[in-house]
């Protein structure tokens, strides 16, 4: 019987290359293949560190005809590294799809852990809070956008996006008009030669950036809410009642279920929840 080979989850640099573990590498030397969204930036990499094992493209626009291709090769025994361009697969970059599928088969997901832009950058951030919530990418359309952001403007800690150098000026100048000159972070480039980081609120940002195209990978994080704006509490209070309620629709009654879904939905703890949702009278 063929035991089936093991998914490697390997997080690569951002930017610097010396960021690389030891341990990546010598997961990175030992697979019979790296499934990566780039080949050409995928094997600079290898050949840094003069690592000879093949490569499979396996990005956004390919990753669900990949499936097969990749199952097919841990099915048979052998072990498969997924990598992004740059940071930890899967974490809004494509390998959800396989990763999941590779669990639903029964196959062996190991994460190898590294590099992370959104920790990255809240390390250097001057945030003191415990917690924060990664949104990944906002929306492209400016009205979703403005949206989501309303529907985060409550959110008593910290949060984390990422931003496409084209569209972070109007991201901030939104920022500004949805949650007010709160503190934001921009991150550009990090741990490249160019590395950026720009702190302070939305506008002073947007006026800091550069007066050219604005060019590499952006990354940033929103402070925590401060309580004392007017308003914040009652929006908090609003969007909980709102999440909870939808999700007890969509659970068909079932508290606990809701409970479940209501909390990942706004990034918090179920007891934190549940208290809430007591002191908001919600539950009883």
């Amino acid at each position: 019987m063929i035991v089936p080979g093991t998914l490697y989850i390997v997080a690569t640099p951002i930017g610097n290359l010396e960021d690389i573990s030891p341990r990546a590498l010598r997961v990175l030397e030992s697979v019979a293949c790296v499934a990566c969204e780039d080949t050409r930036r995928t094997r600079r990499l290898l050949n840094r560190f003069g690592v000879g094992t093949r490569t499979l493209s396996c990005h956004k626009f390919n990753e669900r005809e990949r499936l097969d291709k990749v199952l097919g090769i841990l099915r048979a025994g052998d072990d498969v590294a997924l990598v992004s361009d740059g940071g930890t697969p899967a974490v809004s970059d494509p390998g959800a799809l396989l990763v999941e599928a590779a669990l639903d088969d029964g196959i062996r997901v190991s994460p190898v852990p590294g590099p992370s832009a959104p920790v990255t950058l809240l390390s250097a951030a001057g945030e003191p809070g415990r917690r924060f919530l990664f949104e990944g990418f906002l929306p492209h359309r400016a009205g979703e956008r403005r949206r989501r952001l309303r529907e985060l403007r409550a959110f008593p800690d910290a949060i984390v996006l990422f931003e496409s150098p084209r569209r972070i000026r109007e991201t901030l100048a939104d920022i500004a008009e949805v949650m007010g000159e709160r503190t934001v972070v921009v991150g550009r480039e990090l741990t490249k030669i160019h590395e950026t980081i720009l702190r302070g609120t939305p506008s002073e940002v947007r006026e800091s950036l550069p007066g050219r195209e604005v060019r590499g990978e952006i990354t940033v994080v929103i402070a925590a809410c401060d309580p004392g704006v007017p308003g914040a509490a009652e929006e908090r209070s609003r969007r909980v009642r709102t999440t909870w309620n939808e999700s007890l629709k969509e659970a068909g009654g079932d508290q606990r279920d809701a409970l479940r879904r209501a909390a990942r939905a706004l990034g918090m703890k179920r007891a934190e929840l549940y208290r809430l949702l007591v002191e908001l009278g919600e539950i009883r």
